[in-house]
């Protein structure tokens, strides 16, 4: 009979926990063209995030503030 362990994930975090408190320095270098790219790609997300949110609420405010005027309105004008 083969015994299953019964928690992988706990064991692989257990297992997983000792590279994570001992890291080393990375000997990785980013050159001017990807570290660009990168830049470039988080301004354009914050931008369309900031955009989107403009696009939610701020029109539909605009949009009451210019209501037309209603008839009882006009009557008065006359």
């Amino acid at each position: 009979m083969m015994r299953t362990m019964p928690y992988p994930a706990a064991f692989l975090a257990l297992a997983a926990l000792p590279l994570m408190l001992l890291p080393e320095t990375a000997s990785a270098y980013v050159g001017p063209g990807a570290g660009m790219t990168a830049i470039g790609t988080i301004l354009a997300l914050v931008s369309a995030l900031f955009l989107a949110i403009v696009g939610f609420v701020w029109y539909p405010i605009k949009r009451m503030l210019k209501r037309k005027p209603s008839a009882e309105t006009n009557k008065d004008r006359n």
